[in-house]
């Protein structure tokens, strides 16, 4: 198996921990008995969730797209004398609408918080895991990350660069004990699309019912993933077929027709 026993003191650290699926993600890994950290900007859903768990959680509020704040969960890890064995970096959000009216600060702070904190998070944490000869890390994409997105470039852009990032990170560290594994779920009803600012109706219009999963599902096909080692997990059959399909099919073309469907776009 590829998650380190429970430790005291040695921690699972969940990212966007205070709804979806970094909650459900958080249950998951304390049923498996893991002392947990619990980040997001949420304080008080983080404390609420804490102490409904069946293992001690330490919360952690941090703002992520913010260089400072990494660095200061970091040092609030080290000063409470908390190693991170497994890195769950779930944290993300989407713009909405073409480039051409976009606004550069929240592009850049999505970037931040999607690509940056992985990236932050994980050059922190993995030297450690490695040095211990164990350690697990499960970075959270998307089905997106295959294909184009027009009506969500950032967005799109960003969960590819995960995908490839997480692919070669676990390629760097076979035989260390440590490993990566991707999660790239569809649509799942988390209130992601309405903080994107999707229409609910066109939301789903847009994304056919058989594609969706539940967040506790998700979050079961990802840590089951991670604990066996598995370099990419894509929840539901749906999914997994439309992947395959998208990566597949000539980009340009499926570009032009995304953009037409996209509701981003009208």
């Amino acid at each position: 198996m590829s998650l380190p026993a429970p430790a005291r003191s040695h921690v699972a650290l969940v990212t966007g921990a205070s709804s979806g699926i970094g909650e459900e993600i958080a249950r998951d890994l304390a049923e498996r008995g893991h002392e947990l950290v619990l980040v997001a900007r949420s304080e008080g859903r983080l404390e609420a969730l804490a102490a409904s768990l069946p293992v001690t959680a330490h919360v952690v509020p941090v703002d992520l797209s913010e260089d400072a704040e990494r660095a200061r969960l970091a040092d609030e890890l080290a000063t409470r004398g908390l190693v991170v064995d497994v890195l769950v970096n779930n944290a993300g959000f989407s713009t909405l609408g073409p480039v051409a009216r976009s606004e550069a600060g929240a592009e850049l702070r999505m970037v931040a918080v999607d690509v940056g904190a992985v990236v932050d998070l994980c050059s922190r944490f993995v030297p450690g895991m490695v040095e211990r000869g164990a350690g697990a890390v499960l970075n959270v994409a998307s089905t997106a990350a295959f294909q184009p997105l027009p009506g969500q470039a950032a967005y799109g852009g960003s969960k590819a660069f995960v995908l490839s990032y997480t692919r070669s990170l676990g390629a760097e560290l076979r035989g260390t004990g440590v490993t990566a594994t991707v999660l790239c779920p569809g649509p799942v009803d988390t209130g992601f699309g309405e903080a994107a600012g999707f229409d609910r109706e066109d939301f789903e219009k847009a994304l056919p019912r058989p594609m969706w999963v539940a967040a506790s599902d998700v979050a079961r096909a990802g840590v089951a993933g991670l604990d066996a080692g598995r370099a990419v997990v894509i929840p539901g059959a749906v999914n997994r077929v439309g992947a395959v399909l998208a990566a597949r099919a000539p980009q340009g073309l499926l570009a032009r027709v995304l953009a037409k469907a996209h509701p981003g776009l009208r």
